[in-house]
């Protein structure tokens, strides 16, 4: 048992112009650490790289699979990339899908957001939404910024299916959220359940109960939990379970 476990993140890449040369940064926000913090645990980042995922979940107790750019359509059987898709990385890809494959030999917590939660679907067989916007003509907006909401601000609602974990965590049945997403589940990935939806159905929050904790949500609770306290909550049932821990929820 690990009393402070160490959560390993998964960062995203970009690239950075500077006076002496452009160069490819890993780099993510610093409220996934700052979550994981209040949460109890030590952040570790995990950086894309070849052929170690089985060796860094070695050394990790949990993973959380952070949001950034889209998965590759190919990925999850398609040719076809719609004209939004952006930020597609194919090292960040083969790496974050190697980790899930590893983390779960070793029976370990996950905790995907936003891309986390796209990622992880596409790890256990699933299929995106390229653009939710273009897919969904009753579509609510899931890119709170363009109707100049801050990123701490709730967006929209999220039903929770009464029986799961998440409903557990937060301890209601109806969330407030926030949503910086244009992509989203098709067809759910098997062994994953989905428990929870935005109001125009999109998938908001998938699960694989056969595991301690497997689970991933489309929004953001790392922006979300010094203004909103309920959202630390998550972050808290996560780090006690990655700490051997019983979870109080």
């Amino acid at each position: 048992m690990h009393e402070r476990p160490i959560i390993g993140i998964t960062p995203s890449p970009s690239l950075e112009t500077m006076p002496h040369g452009t160069f490819e940064r890993f780099a993510m926000a610093t409220t996934y650490v700052d979550a994981i913090l209040a949460a109890g645990g030590i952040p570790l980042v995990l950086p894309p790289q070849e052929d170690h995922a089985a060796v860094l979940t070695e050394r990790i107790d949990g993973l959380l699979l952070s949001g950034g750019g889209d998965v590759a359509p190919e990925r999850y059987g398609t040719s076809d990339v719609h004209p939004t898709t952006y930020g597609v990385h194919a090292l960040r890809d083969r790496f974050e899908l190697e980790l899930v494959d590893a983390a779960n030999a070793r029976n370990m917590p996950i905790l995907g957001i936003c891309r986390g939660l796209q990622l992880l679907n596409v790890a256990y067989g699933g299929t995106l939404v390229q653009d939710v916007a273009s897919s969904e003509s009753e579509a609510l907006e899931h890119r709170q910024h363009e109707t100049k909401r801050a990123k701490d601000d709730l967006g929209h609602q999220v039903r929770l299916d009464p029986n799961s974990v998440l409903a557990a965590i937060y301890g209601q049945e109806t969330i407030g959220v926030n949503s910086f997403h244009h992509q989203a589940i098709d067809a759910v990935g098997d062994g994953l359940t989905v428990i929870g939806r935005a109001t125009d159905d999109v998938i908001e929050a998938v699960a694989d109960a056969r595991r301690p904790f497997v689970l991933a949500v489309q929004w953001h609770p790392e922006m979300l939990f010094e203004r909103h306290a309920d959202h630390l909550e998550l972050f808290r049932s996560f780090v006690r379970v990655a700490a051997r821990q019983p979870q109080e929820v």
